[in-house]
């Protein structure tokens, strides 16, 4: 469904998506991978994984881990400040996309918020003694949350590499740069 948000910028659905042509007439690959089921469908994935791990370390995890002798219990203290350290940072990515995509953040914005969001200290980190006692519960939430991570972390890849072609393109072209002065020319407020 398209419609006007409340800005009067047309987007999609009540998120008020931009359009995905910019005002060059090229496609916005964020803008148009951020609308699509597939970035919606791994947004809620994040977040639902998010949720689910709360859940466990609250409950279930809890009593997994008044199971474990003392250096289990620092293995598990440790993996599952990990695990939410890195559930944090991606929810973090995916929220940034998402609000970029909307309209609520500009790319300045973004880039101002990126720097502080880290996907590449996150990944495994070494083997813990005692890790092998870990619970099967916190060592599934590990995975999936690392199989996620790498496909986050192509995404930002795919984004960074379509925006850097998006600026060296828009800098190569004479017609853009002149559309962009007449723009700030005339540009209110």
């Amino acid at each position: 469904m398209i419609n006007k948000n409340k800005n009067g910028v047309w987007g999609k659905g009540s998120l008020g998506m931009r359009s995905a042509v910019t005002n060059s007439g090229a496609i916005d690959f964020l803008v148009k991978f951020t609308g699509s089921e597939n970035f919606e469908k791994t947004f809620k994935e994040g977040m639902g994984l998010v949720e689910e791990t709360a859940n466990y370390l609250d409950g279930e995890g809890r009593i997994d881990a008044r199971a474990l002798d003392r250096t289990g219990a620092i293995a598990y203290a440790t993996e599952s400040m990990r695990l939410t350290t890195r559930l944090m940072q991606m929810a973090s990515w995916l929220l940034l996309q998402r609000a970029m995509a909307a309209g609520e953040l500009s790319s300045q914005d973004v880039q101002r918020e990126k720097h502080r969001i880290n996907l590449a200290e996150i990944g495994r980190g070494h083997s813990l003694k005692g890790g092998e006692t870990l619970p099967d519960g916190l060592l599934a939430l590990v995975e999936r949350s690392l199989r996620l991570l790498e496909r986050i972390k192509t995404l930002d890849s795919m984004i960074s590499a379509a925006n850097k072609a998006d600026n060296a393109e828009a800098a190569a072209s004479p017609v853009t740069a002149q559309l962009s002065m007449l723009e700030r020319a005339f540009k209110v407020g």
